[in-house]
């Protein structure tokens, strides 16, 4: 009896919410009893009686049913208004907002990336690794620097090498100090003895006359591999001020050397930073002073050029000689051109 009680009291709340809902599945129930009930039950008509019982209980039921349909739709009807009108209403706003902050995250994670790109290379290996992987498969080279000793050493060589081999077309630019600016080459030796009066990577001392000796070299290395491979199209502009920088940048990637051969940076292809030293280079070259790579065929190349060869051709694109150079001088401006040492003994 006390189970019961509980039960009954546990369900009157509920019953109490739903009273139409009780009410009418207690009639389903009673209605559904009836009907299995035999007629004679209700007397002499007891068939007709239980009919019309059982229409007018139905009847209650759907009344009942509907009834608690229309108080369902009255509960429902404030909250559809509020989502319509607020939810819904602020969606669009919403939304905007949503495509803002991603587009916001983009942009933060593309700057992020192009953060990581840039990077410190803090060793030589680290540094001719870096190189390597910038000559593989290039089809063209930008280098701003000083005299261009690393330039005719490794890069011009190996790039000409791998284009030839594939038969690809080659495009390289070149920017260093002008060799017939005796102010601008004594600046350069200068700043480099400041950093070290030792010997470097080559076993030479840095003078005046050697930074012009390198200069001369790299504008002769240009001519003697444009003659001697048609796909490479390559220009030589003179800077009359010099830098202390060294720009490398080929199609993939820019490294960007200093005079210490244990420190450098490097960028990839796409990147801010790269992009931004593509122009400046671009530009830079614009406004050094052009030799005219065109003329490479006015003055034929031995392969091991003769002194005559050598002073013909600097005669023929108008930056002749020191006059005070003697036979010697020349053959070291050859040696230097074509049996370059590279400065960082990689």
């Amino acid at each position: 009896m006390k189970r019961l009680v509980t039960a009954v009291k546990r369900a009157a709340p509920w019953a109490a919410q739903n009273a139409d809902g009780a009410i009418a599945l207690t009639l389903a129930i009673v209605v559904g009893v009836m009907g299995i009930m035999p007629g004679e039950m209700f007397g002499p008509k007891g068939d007709d009686v239980q009919r019309q019982v059982i229409s007018a209980a139905t009847l209650v039921i759907l009344a009942l049913v509907a009834t608690a349909l229309l108080r369902d739709r009255l509960r429902q009807a404030p909250v559809e208004r509020t989502i319509t009108s607020g939810a819904l209403a602020q969606l669009p706003e919403r939304l905007q907002r949503l495509d803002h902050l991603e587009s916001l995250v983009e942009g933060t994670r593309k700057a992020l990336d192009e953060l990581q790109l840039v990077r410190v290379l803090g060793n030589r290996q680290e540094i001719g690794e870096a190189l390597a992987a910038a000559r593989k498969d290039t089809t063209r080279w930008s280098f701003k620097g000083g005299t261009g000793t690393y330039l005719r050493a490794v890069t011009l060589p190996e790039c000409v090498a791998a284009s030839r081999k594939v038969r690809r077309h080659l495009t390289i630019t070149v920017e260093i100090v002008d060799p017939t600016n005796e102010e601008v080459c004594e600046a350069y030796a200068h700043y480099r003895r400041s950093l070290s009066d030792l010997p470097d990577g080559t076993g030479e001392r840095w003078t005046t006359d050697r930074a012009r000796k390198e200069s001369y070299a790299t504008i002769l290395a240009a001519f003697w591999h444009r003659q001697r491979y048609g796909l490479l199209d390559i220009s030589v502009g003179l800077s009359h001020t010099m830098t202390t920088f060294r720009w490398d940048l080929s199609a993939t990637r820019l490294i960007m050397t200093v005079e210490d051969p244990n420190r450098a940076m490097s960028a990839l292809a796409g990147t801010f930073y790269y992009e931004n030293c593509d122009s400046e280079l671009r530009l830079s070259l614009e406004q050094a002073r052009r030799v005219p790579i065109e003329r490479y065929k006015a003055v034929p190349l031995s392969d091991e050029p003769t002194v005559e060869e050598v002073e013909e051709l600097f005669r023929r694109i108008e930056l002749p000689l020191p006059k005070a150079y003697t036979e010697h001088d020349i053959v070291d401006v050859t040696r230097k051109a074509l049996q370059a040492k590279d400065p960082y003994g990689s």
